[in-house]
């Protein structure tokens, strides 16, 4: 019979004891490597987004401050001649928009300075508080045509724009949702994130069916699966979405 008995604070295991033992932490190793590396496969890639942080830029442009918040800051290139147009959403710093102060400055050319915030090929300017000086009271509006894409049915995410375009990483689904609100709470632009089959995503600024920046009328609805319906017209590059919010659908 073996009277081996193992006691933790020696330096030596005995022999028949590390036998044992030895295989299994071995199983326990190899299997924990295992699941660490099929956890790691199965976790979503971050998104291909940046803020800025800590580097302000100086900013001159034409203000346009509906139906959403824009700074149109002229391209060095034109188009047969005409001038085109860089088209930059604007939001305030922390978990607000720009403000009614921004309403005032609509059609004027201003100077600012703010921070980017891009994915995708989006882009958005969080502005320095106070930093927005008038350049010309009456500077020449550019011509913006907006095309109607028709009515639809669409079926997506409420987003706030600041933080799922750079802010934080994730900025959307579920687990976004308090910080989400509170964005969207305070003025921050929201944004309708709608994929297809394929997983191609389309970001459309929400709106009400008058062109209202809508706010507490979708605070429920924040990071939940939904259906809207309304139209659907483009400016440039960024996609708008007149939808009917009274009738918002959950998926």
């Amino acid at each position: 019979m073996n009277t081996d008995f193992y006691i933790g604070y020696l330096p030596k295991m005995p022999a028949f004891v590390k036998r044992l033992i030895k295989p299994f932490v071995f199983t326990l190793f190899f299997a924990g490597l295992i699941l660490a590396v099929l956890f790691a496969s199965g976790q979503k890639p971050f998104a291909n987004s940046v803020f800025e942080f800590g580097n302000a830029r100086r900013f001159e442009g034409t203000v346009q401050a509906r139906p959403v918040p824009f700074l149109l800051v002229e391209k060095t290139q034109t188009n047969n001649g005409l001038p085109t147009f860089f088209r930059y959403p604007l939001v305030g710093e922390g978990k607000y928009g720009v403000g009614d102060d921004i309403v005032g400055a609509d059609g004027k050319k201003v100077s600012l300075e703010g921070t980017l915030i891009y994915r995708d090929g989006l882009r958005l300017i969080e502005v320095v508080s106070g930093s927005m000086k008038t350049i010309s009271r009456s500077a020449e509006s550019p011509s913006a045509v907006a095309e109607s894409l028709g009515s639809m049915a669409l079926r997506g995410e409420i987003i706030d724009s600041k933080c799922y375009l750079g802010v934080m990483n994730p900025g959307n689904t579920k687990v976004h949702r308090d910080c989400a609100v509170a964005c969207i709470r305070g003025g921050v632009p929201a944004m309708f994130l709608v994929k297809d089959s394929k997983g191609n995503k389309s970001e459309l600024w929400l709106l009400s069916e008058d062109g209202r920046t809508p706010n507490s009328e979708i605070l429920d609805y924040v990071a939940e699966p939904v259906e809207l319906r309304g139209r659907v017209t483009r400016v440039g590059a960024q996609l708008f979405f007149y939808a009917d919010l009274s009738k918002i659908k959950r998926l």
